[in-house]
């Protein structure tokens, strides 16, 4: 997670050092709002990203694998790195709760202004009318204002232009979407500095759009002079008197044409492509096929003759890892299904990859996976008269009895005990019957208590039990 967060910050860093240099100064206002946001949704996106490449390892056999994996030491425990990020995510979690409990108090005293003063609707939108002096400010469709001056007329009509700017254009979406990321980058001081640069994006663009109006450029600049001494605006708001009005009256004498906005954009993508791949992952997946029997029986060969031949030589000579490589690279062009192996060829390669050392055996050719070995032939089949060492069958069963006898057959189960019968019967929804009347199951229950000699029959009539209950009593 610290990874990410240190990658996502040097993203956004990137970004706005971009911004500064190149974008802020010209009058592609509309433009630099959509790249700020863009930029600050890439930056969170680029450390997330995964480029995962793929190798194929060969191992021994499977159960080697298992045991390789088995037998790793297991790492000791930090508890000192434990409890330091345990102080470290608490810290966190407090900053986090600050910033989010500052943002709804905000938010509420927003809507305790909304809901307790007086509402002017005008031009699709709502003039909330506030007593104490403040600055206009915009949220959403609410454009707040001073209530004295608004009866008085002592607005300007620019003023008015500027706040109806920022409500059509929803700027109040982008102030909100800063607030969230930064309760929780609240530690990131480059979501700071971009937070402070969109607002002020968005006083580019409501200047963009008073002069759009006709009105004097001289003029306007002379009102947001006087405005810019009025009290601070809410935190979640858009407000006439936002700071660096020097710079603002700088863009407003700029022009930039679009064949250089188009230029400024295309070196965007040099330093998107130098982001996703220094700050992206990367993950290597080890595909571990187990190779053929017959190679790793070849391979436990080569081992052994290395172990004979440590007594003669200490490695192999530069011709014979030349001759090695030669058989080598042929049998590896040539794929399993195809390969016909000549067998003093795969004695002599044998043998040398035995005696290669392991520094050689990595700079050469890898040793080809060779076919496995035909099947074993069928056993021969023994001719008649002649003798086998084929162990003799198992002697015949035993005979079966003579029809003659007779057996026995098994004792009948005992008969069920009436009341017992009964309950069952009772369990299973049967339908009582008592010398041709019918009754419930407990009356069935209580006369085969009272006369444990009495007739039972139970018959089924499509899934359900008819039981027949008569007495032997002659009256």
């Amino acid at each position: 997670m610290e990874i990410y967060l240190l990658k996502s910050t040097a993203c956004l860093l990137i970004f706005y050092l971009f911004y500064k240099a190149f974008l802020e100064a010209t009058s592609l206002h509309y433009t630099k709002r959509f790249y700020l946001l863009g930029s600050l949704i890439a930056a969170l996106l680029i450390p997330a990203i995964t480029f995962t490449s793929y190798v194929t390892a060969h191992t021994a056999s499977t159960n080697e694998l298992t045991a390789s994996m088995t037998t790793t030491q297991p790492l000791p425990e930090a508890t000192g790195i434990t409890s330091l990020w345990f102080v470290v995510w608490t810290i966190y979690g407090l900053g986090v709760a600050f910033f989010g409990i500052r943002f709804i108090r905000n938010l509420s005293k927003l809507y305790t202004r909304i809901r307790k003063n007086i509402k002017v609707p005008s031009n699709g939108f709502l003039l909330v009318l506030i007593r104490e002096c403040i600055a206009p400010h915009t949220f959403f469709n609410y454009i707040f204002m001073n209530k004295q001056e608004y009866e008085l007329q002592e607005i300007p009509s620019e003023v008015i232009l500027h706040e109806q700017a920022h409500a059509r254009q929803r700027h109040s979406i982008d102030i909100l979407f800063m607030e969230l990321i930064q309760i929780i980058f609240w530690f990131n001081p480059v979501v700071y500095l971009l937070k402070h640069t969109m607002k002020l994006n968005h006083e580019f663009l409501a200047d963009k759009d008073v002069l759009n109006h006709g009105i004097d450029t001289v003029t306007y600049q002379h009102t947001l002079l006087k405005f810019s001494s009025k009290q601070s605006a809410p935190i979640l708001a858009n407000s006439i008197n936002y700071s660096f009005i020097k710079k603002r009256f700088t863009v407003m004498r700029t022009h930039t044409s679009k064949r250089a906005g188009w230029l400024k954009m295309l070196l965007l993508l040099p330093v998107l492509t130098i982001l996703m791949v220094g700050f992206s992952n990367k993950e290597t997946v080890v595909r571990v096929t187990e190779e053929p029997v017959a190679t790793q029986k070849m391979i436990q060969n080569a081992a052994r003759i290395d172990e004979k031949s440590k007594t003669h030589q200490e490695k192999a000579t530069p011709q014979q890892v030349a001759e090695y490589n030669k058989l080598a690279k042929k049998y590896n062009a040539i794929s399993t299904e195809r390969m016909r192996v000549n067998g003093k060829e795969f004695t002599r390669i044998s043998y040398l990859y035995g005696i290669m050392t392991v520094a050689q055996r990595e700079n050469a050719e890898p040793f080809p996976a060779f076919p496995p070995p035909p099947p074993a032939p069928d056993a021969p089949k023994v001719k008649k008269g002649e003798r086998s060492n084929i162990p003799p069958p198992p002697p015949p069963p035993p005979p079966a009895p003579e029809p003659n006898e007779v057996m026995s057959p098994p004792p009948p189960p005992p008969p069920p005990v009436p009341l017992d019968h009964i309950i069952e019967m009772a369990k299973d929804g049967a339908v009582f019957y008592y010398n041709n009347k019918q009754i419930t199951s407990d009356e069935a229950i209580a006369i085969v208590k009272k006369d444990q000699n009495i007739n039972i029959s139970t018959n089924s009539n499509n899934g359900t039990h008819i039981v027949k209950i008569s007495s032997n009593n002659k009256k």
